[in-house]
């Protein structure tokens, strides 16, 4: 009734005066976190719970987090330093066949969970799709050796364009291209800037991957050639006046004087 009388609710009234309590009910263990921390200050606030626990604390995990964030106490984790190619080539507009090769890698996995690496390769003037690999993991080395089956096939692009991915600015990869064609790396952060490879790497992931269940490397790789024969011989593109790529690569009347000519302007 006298609460009511004054205005005041009957939990304040209840509530202990700061001066009847400690400042802080957690310094005791804020003084444990900040020992801790400084004898072992490459561990995290997950040891520091469990040793906490271990020692009589009675606290959980959140907390002894929050303790820790609040203390400064958290461990500064280097991040390592993203490595950029080096372009040996200007970036090339596809004015005919075998100009621009553009490359791209992406990922799913078999059903017991294992990763399955996809790399595709493709032409940006006749969006066909030259080759790829599918593997479990793809080294700089076997990548090279695809591209020599391939050049072998199609002769050597004038760029290959790419993003950063450590399988394309390796050493190995640069001298290989030697003089054999020029490399041309997208800027980090910008795939739109290889958006052919792209473009096409979404209609895979939307068209195969997403809508097929693979339980192993060999029903994978069956799979996803059979994905990119259809796509080259019978998808038919409004860019490509309604042509499938492989039609429109054969009917191409861009000549490699072309291309010389437009090099000379560039």
């Amino acid at each position: 009734m006298a609460c009511r009388l004054a205005g005041l609710s009957r939990s304040a009234w209840r509530r202990p005066l700061t001066g009847d309590t400690p400042a802080d009910p957690d310094q005791a263990l804020r003084d444990w976190l900040r020992k801790f921390a400084k004898n072992h200050p490459r561990w995290g606030y997950r040891r520091a719970y469990h040793d906490a626990r271990a020692e009589g604390w009675d606290v959980n995990h959140k907390k002894v987090q929050r303790l820790w964030r609040e203390e400064g106490l958290r461990v500064p984790q280097k991040r390592r330093r993203k490595r950029v190619g080096s372009s040996t080539a200007p970036d090339p507009k596809a004015t005919a066949p075998g100009v621009v090769w553009a490359v791209d890698f992406q990922f799913d996995v078999d059903e017991r969970g294992k990763a399955i690496k996809i790399c595709s390769i493709v032409d940006e003037h006749t969006r066909e799709c030259l080759g790829g690999l599918v593997e479990r993991s793809i080294t700089a080395e076997r990548f090279i050796r695809h591209l020599e089956e391939l050049v072998a096939v199609h002769g050597a692009p004038m760029v290959l364009r790419s993003d950063n991915g450590p399988e394309f600015i390796s050493d190995a990869v640069a001298e290989w291209a030697g003089t054999r064609t020029g490399l041309s790396y997208i800027p980090p952060g910008q795939p739109w800037r290889n958006g052919y490879v792209e473009s096409f790497n979404s209609r895979l992931r939307d068209e195969c991957l997403n809508i097929n269940s693979f339980y192993s490397l060999l029903h994978a790789r069956v799979v996803i050639s059979d994905w990119k024969h259809e796509y080259n011989h019978e998808r038919r593109h409004s860019s490509l006046g309604y042509r499938s790529p492989v039609e429109y690569a054969r009917s191409c009347t861009h000549q490699l004087e072309e291309i010389d000519s437009h090099t000379e302007r560039t």
